[in-house]
């Protein structure tokens, strides 16, 4: 029989409290480190967490529905104030951005909050133009949604909110957002403009985690033929086109809608490029057997490891998916190969490209390595931050 929940000696305040069995080098909690917890404790609160001993351990964002059952806020126990709190830490993300990136300089599309990188496990706040987008990961988080667009409001006056998250978050985490009216609006990334569709688009609607690397091709695009895979909006594309003096540019992306929007994209920034909505495995073994070649490939594609338990697939598809693009790179060519997929590390995501390279019978020389921008600062204790990997390759 269980023993009755016993209050830490050291327990005082407003929270509710939880004990730890075991405790963790990162942020994440999990179902088995709990001993015992508040009967008063429910999902979605703020938590008063202490150690095995009884001594504070910190403040965290509590669900006991969820895996992660504690996301840790804070360190600091004694005086927690949640407005104080998330008034802070929301204003150093803020202060990251403006005075020390200078990103309002170049853009008006980035991200504003990166979860666990800005101390704040749960949330993913992105800027687009007058618009302020919520990711919600966690219950807790939703439940703090009216605050954090208050205190946002005051870095962004007269900014309109929007908030999101996946069905998978939802149904994990034991909430709902109502769907609002379709949105969209435009924003600008180094003088290149794109229609964002806040509503119906891929995680935010944007993805601000490759503008700089965007900003690379187009640096190595000038009198090159470009070939843009998994385009989504057509971002390294139109870079390519507009900034970047491609002779000829090619964009492949399955989805209809994003398509469209290559097109509209391409109107607004008065550049012309080829749209072919397809499938890229496909389409590139076609172009492999029409031996049309390209001097300048990026692959972007979707998360394709998902899941530990599609860990094995998901690799395969990466090396499948870079064979295949080395088929069709001109002799000297270049190669920006991406993977979004946290579970697939920096050497994993190498070998890959090695395997690919072998089978296509190509050299490969692998002249940088980039990630995300740093808008997507990368926490000391959570390395798995650090999702995004580019090699930069030339092919021989």
């Amino acid at each position: 029989m269980d023993e009755p929940a016993q209050p830490p000696a050291a327990h005082s305040g407003p929270l509710p409290w939880v004990k730890l069995r075991a405790a963790s080098a990162t942020a994440n909690l999990y179902k088995r480190m709990i001993a015992q917890a508040d009967p008063k404790a429910r999902a979605g609160d703020l938590v008063a967490v202490y150690d095995k001993a009884g001594a504070p351990y910190g403040v965290a964002l509590y669900n006991p529905k969820s895996l992660i059952t504690l996301r840790l806020l804070s360190r600091e126990l004694a005086g927690f104030d949640p407005e104080e709190f998330f008034a802070k830490r929301l204003a150093r993300a803020v202060e990251l951005r403006r005075s020390l990136l200078r990103l309002d300089e170049v853009a008006d599309a980035y991200r504003v909050v990166y979860d666990l990188g800005d101390g704040l496990p749960g949330l993913v706040v992105d800027r687009y133009g007058d618009f302020i987008v919520l990711e919600l990961y966690s219950l807790a988080m939703f439940r703090q949604a009216e605050r954090l667009e208050r205190l946002l409001a005051a870095h962004y006056p007269g900014a309109r909110f929007v908030r999101r998250a996946s069905e998978h978050t939802e149904s994990m985490e034991g909430f709902s957002i109502p769907a609002g009216p379709p949105t969209v609006t435009r924003v600008r990334e180094h003088g290149v403009l794109f229609e964002v569709d806040l509503t119906g688009g891929h995680k935010t609607g944007f993805f601000c985690d490759q503008r700089d690397n965007r900003l690379a091709v187009c640096r190595l695009a000038g009198g090159r033929t470009v070939l843009d895979v998994c385009a989504y909006t057509g971002g390294f594309g139109l870079y390519a086109a507009k900034l970047g003096g491609a002779q000829a540019v090619t964009c492949v992306e399955l989805d209809p809608e994003a398509c469209r929007l290559i097109a509209k994209n391409a109107r607004l920034n008065g550049v012309e490029l080829e749209t072919v909505c397809v499938d890229a495995f496909p389409y590139l073994r076609q172009m492999a057997a029409n031996r049309r070649t390209f001097d300048l490939v990026v692959l972007d594609p979707y998360k394709m490891i998902a899941s530990r338990e599609g860990y094995k697939l998901g690799r395969q598809k990466y090396v499948d998916l870079n064979r295949l693009a080395l088929s069709v790179i001109s002799e000297g060519g270049i190669l920006v190969t991406c993977s979004c997929s946290g579970m697939l590390s920096w050497d994993e995501f190498q070998a890959c490209l090695r395997t690919a390279a072998g089978s296509a019978r190509r050299r490969v020389e692998v002249f940088r390595k980039t990630g995300a921008g740093p808008d997507h600062p990368v926490a000391a204790d959570s390395p798995e931050g650090e999702y995004l990997k580019a090699l930069w390759c030339r092919v021989l």
